[in-house]
C-alpha cells in the first residue's frame, strides 16, 4: 500500500532543495532557474517514530523496518499551466497521480535567487497555483457535466448521484474555491464513491510549507504569518522549515552532530521531520507493529481500517485467509517489557474481523488458505 505527498510549487521556491534533504539524495537538480526538474523524481522516507526505537529496545531483533511515504518532485508551474503554458499539461498529470500536496512557498528574501513573479509574496503564489488546479478541475467537470445531464434524463441512478456531487463542486470552483471545501458527508458512502471518482486535483489534502531563511527558521517571519493565517481560514496545515538548513543537516551523518547543530539554531527537530509527520496525518495514517527476534516492522494504514485490511497490507494471503489478529496495546507491551510478559499478565487479546485497529498496536495475524 504506497502513499505519495507531491511537491509543488512556482519555480525557484526551494521544493527541488526540499526534495533533496529529504530523501538525502541528489537526485533532483537544484537550480537557479524555472523547469530545473523536467520529470518527477521520487524518493522514500522514514517517518519518524519514537515508538519503534523502543520496540527495538526490548525485542532486539536482527532488523528494523519504519513506516515509510512518498514524496514527488514536481515540476514548476507558472500561470497558465491549465492551458498547457510552461510544463502546464506534464504539472497536472504528475499531480494527478498523488495522494496529497505540499505545497511550498518562498518566504524569503534573497537577490541571488531570481523570483518568476518578480517579488516574494507568498499568498500570491498559492493563489497561483491554486487557480490554475481549479481551472483545470472546472474544466474537467463542464467537459461531462452534459453527458452526466443525459444520463439522469435516462433515469440514471448513478448519473443522479454523480451529478448532485458535480453541481456543488462547479458553483465553489466558480466562487474560487477548491472542491474540497464542498466534500460530500463521510456518511455518504454512495456521493463520496462518485467524488474520489473525479479525481479533482483540488480535492487533496494540501500542507503549505513555509520555506524561511535560516534566521527565521525557529519562529518563522512576516511572510509566514501570513500563510498561517491562510491556512487557519482554511482549516488546513502548515509548518516552517528552512530548505538550506535541513540541506545542512542532512549532510551530517552523526546524530549527534544533527542534533547539536539544531539546538544552536534553536531548533527541537528537523523541519523535514515536521513535513514527514505533518504528511502522514493530513492523509490520515496510523501505524501498527510487528515484532519478533527477526524483525520489528511499522506498518503504514489508513485510520479506521479493520484487522483484515490492515492484515492484507502484509499479504493478500493474511487478508483472505483470516481468522483472527493477536493484539497487543503498544502501553501494555512497553510497560510489561515485551510479548511474553504481556501473556502472563492478560494483555494478549484475540481480535476478530470487525476490529478497527489502533494506532500503536502490535499485532500477530492468524490465517488460512
Amino acid at each position: 500500500m504506497g502513499f505519495n505527498c507531491g511537491i509543488v510549487g512556482l519555480p525557484n521556491v526551494g521544493k527541488s532543495t526540499l526534495f533533496n534533504a529529504l530523501t538525502q539524495t541528489i537526485a533532483a537538480q537544484a537550480a537557479n532557474f524555472p523547469f530545473c526538474t523536467i520529470e518527477p523524481n521520487t524518493g522514500r522516507v522514514a517517518v519518524p517514530d519514537k515508538r519503534l526505537d523502543k520496540l527495538v529496545e526490548i525485542v532486539k531483533p536482527k532488523n528494523v523496518v519504519p513506516s515509510q511515504l512518498e514524496f514527488v518532485d514536481i515540476a514548476g508551474l507558472v500561470k497558465g499551466a491549465s492551458k498547457g503554458e510552461g510544463l502546464g499539461n506534464q504539472f497536472l498529470a504528475n499531480i494527478r497521480e498523488v495522494d496529497a500536496i505540499v505545497h511550498v512557498l518562498r518566504c524569503f528574501d534573497d537577490a541571488n535567487i531570481t523570483h518568476v513573479e518578480g517579488s516574494i509574496d507568498p499568498i500570491r503564489d498559492a493563489e497561483i497555483v491554486e487557480t490554475e488546479l481549479m481551472l483545470a478541475d472546472l474544466e474537467s467537470l463542464e467537459k461531462r457535466l452534459e453527458q452526466t445531464i443525459k444520463k439522469v434524463r435516462g433515469n440514471d441512478k448513478e448519473a443522479k448521484i454523480r451529478l448532485s456531487v458535480m453541481e456543488p463542486i462547479i458553483e465553489a470552483l466558480k466562487a474560487g474555491k477548491p472542491a474540497r471545501s464542498v466534500m460530500p458527508n463521510k456518511e455518504d458512502k454512495e456521493a463520496l464513491k462518485e467524488y474520489k471518482m473525479l479525481q479533482l486535483l483540488t480535492s487533496k489534502p494540501v500542507l503549505y510549507v513555509c520555506n524561511v531563511d535560516e534566521a527565521s527558521a525557529a519562529k518563522g517571519n512576516n511572510f509566514s504569518n501570513m500563510v498561517e493565517d491562510k491556512a487557519k481560514k482554511e482549516n488546513a496545515r502548515m509548518v516552517i522549515i528552512s530548505a538550506e538548513i535541513e540541506s545542512e543537516v542532512a549532510q551530517l551523518a552523526n546524530e549527534k552532530d544533527k542534533k547539536e547543530f539544531l539546538e544552536s539554531l534553536g531548533l527541537e527537530e528537523t523541519g523535514l521531520s515536521k513535513v514527514i509527520k505533518e504528511g502522514y496525518q493530513l492523509l490520515g495514517l496510523e501505524t501498527y507493529f510487528t515484532a519478533g527476534p527477526k524483525e520489528v516492522h511499522a506498518w503504514t494504514f489508513v485510520k479506521g481500517s479493520k484487522a483484515p485490511q490492515c492484515a492484507g497490507i502484509i499479504h493478500s494471503d493474511f487478508e483472505r485467509g483470516f481468522i483472527r489478529a493477536e493484539t497487543i496495546a503498544y502501553d501494555d507491551f512497553i510497560k510489561y517489557g515485551g510479548e511474553q510478559a504481556c501473556k502472563e499478565a492478560g494483555k494478549v487479546r484475540s481480535e476478530g474481523k470487525d476490529y478497527v485497529v489502533q494506532d500503536g498496536d502490535l499485532l500477530n495475524f492468524l490465517f488460512n488458505v
